[in-house]
């Protein structure tokens, strides 16, 4: 329903009909710009929450054949979309979360509200946002969940590539600070390796304190050094004494 009390006529959109279908429905209707927004960093256990919103120029369909869930991308094609994304999108807002606040909000309420913070950086408000997999309300405008949405949604999808690289350069950046745990090549999620490293180093501070993996790490590493009254239950050790243990 618009402010003049108009209402468009229902429209049928189907999932074979085309990642651009659903954006080019809306914007018919009178329901543009429409913006989507996804995530990328989720489910890992260290780095930023990067989410992303982007607005695509409805002409623009044909400049991105084989746009889709960034994570069924290679890593060269994502960069090219990257680069293809940032030049020709008509808005587009990236927002990087870091883990002290995904660990002080919980990783769905973080989430949520970058989403909204993507969705409130776009230079124009959209009339339509369309999120991926699950309702988020709080945009200042109609939006619609839809299952799978970075398949579905070229907006979805543009915006899932956008996270997914700046978040993968980040980590890539974090794995030159911090080369023992791997992250260049796991980027943060729950692998072999990195429960490894973890087991190995103790977490550092661009670990999820929150996830159960990184928490059990760091307990493994205060049990090494317990304190009772003020005294160390072990030997004294140098490093120990100035603090540096894990669970200091």
């Amino acid at each position: 329903m618009t402010a003049d009390g108009w209402r468009p006529e229902r429209a049928i959109v189907r999932r074979s009909a085309g990642t651009w279908t659903l954006q080019s429905t809306l914007q018919r209707h009178g329901l543009g710009p429409v913006a989507g927004v996804d995530e990328a960093g989720r489910g890992a256990c260290a780095g930023p929450l990067v989410v992303a919103a982007c607005v695509l120029r409805p002409a623009d369909a044909g400049r991105f054949e084989g746009l889709t869930d960034s994570k069924l991308l290679t890593a060269a094609a994502r960069e090219e979309f990257f680069a293809l994304i940032t030049r020709r999108a008509a808005d587009h807002c990236v927002v990087v979360i870091p883990p002290t606040e995904v660990d002080r909000r919980g990783v769905h309420v973080a989430n949520i509200e970058g989403m909204r913070r993507a969705v409130a950086g776009l230079s124009q408000r959209p009339g339509y946002v369309l999120t991926d997999g699950f309702p988020v309300r709080g945009f200042g405008a109609p939006a619609l969940a839809v299952p799978k949405g970075d398949l579905v949604a070229a907006c979805v999808a543009a915006a899932s590539v956008l996270a997914k690289v700046t978040r993968d350069r980040l980590m890539v950046e974090l794995d030159a600070e911090l080369p023992q745990y791997g992250f260049a090549v796991h980027k943060g999620y729950c692998t072999p390796v990195h429960d490894a490293a973890l087991a190995a180093h103790g977490p550092s501070d661009q670990h999820r304190y929150s996830f159960v993996n990184v928490a059990g790490a760091a307990a493994a590493g205060a049990e090494r050094v317990l304190v009772h009254n003020g005294t160390s239950t072990l030997p004294e050790d140098p490093v120990t004494a100035a603090g540096g243990g894990v669970g200091s």
